[in-house]
């Protein structure tokens, strides 16, 4: 049973003491953990609590995987900080459209969006005058790096902004994820006429008001951990 202590500063906390109590008589071989409001507090950080714990839990062997819809790069920072690469961790970046061994650095997996579909995308976000993004490496890819929304998204990922002049022309490697950045009410009108054309073919939905996530279809983090 996992109890929970409000006076904790992350909820994550409890359920790490807890399983610290039978850490020593259970062989745990992987433990799968999702950032946002879960290994990170509401201020997205690692308490010293949590990270002394995962310390400890491996070098007793188990391995860590750090799963998130954020893009790779976005995940690095907490990694590092757990220290992945010294330990043998696994980074499960994008909902799962890409499965890294942080260690080596090798690409065990990866889900991409059909390239043919990237100019319906980039229409969509073009004709309702908002901004569309990718990811390349440490920068989020975009026309508008000013604009409010984008900011957001490179902030939250602790990644910086990239002017391109022309989206689709700038896309020359495989795309795991685009991201279309707004105002709320009106994103949502799109979010509905985009998904019954897209449905078939991709996901497409909203993680936040403001951002309307396109990924892969079948993208899905307990499927993809089947790789490992």
């Amino acid at each position: 049973m996992v109890i929970w202590n409000k006076n904790n500063e992350n909820p994550l906390d409890c359920l790490i003491f807890e399983a610290k109590l039978t850490i020593a008589s259970m062989k745990y071989k992987l433990l799968v953990l999702d950032l946002d409001g879960t290994l990170t507090n509401n201020k997205k950080e690692i308490t010293e609590y949590t990270l002394r714990t995962l310390i400890d839990a491996q070098e007793r062997g188990i391995k860590i995987i750090l799963a998130s819809g954020r893009p790779t790069y976005g995940i690095v920072p907490i990694a590092e900080k757990l220290e992945l690469k010294k330990y043998g961790g696994y980074i499960l970046s994008y909902n799962g459209g890409e499965i890294t061994n942080w260690r080596t650095g090798e690409l065990m997996y990866e889900n991409v969006l059909e390239a043919d579909v990237l100019p319906y995308l980039y229409q969509c976000a073009k004709e309702n005058q908002f901004a569309i993004v990718t990811y390349k490496d440490k920068y989020v890819l975009t026309e508008h790096p000013n604009d409010k929304y984008v900011l957001k998204e490179a902030i939250l990922n602790v990644m910086e902004t990239k002017k391109v002049d022309n989206f689709l022309e700038a896309i020359d490697f495989p795309v795991a994820k685009c991201l279309i950045v707004g105002e709320s009410a009106r994103l949502e009108v799109l979010e509905k006429e985009m998904y019954e054309v897209l449905k078939d073919r991709m996901g497409v939905y909203r993680s936040e008001p403001y951002f309307l996530e396109l990924v892969p279809k079948g993208i899905d983090k307990a499927q993809s951990l089947a790789v490992l």
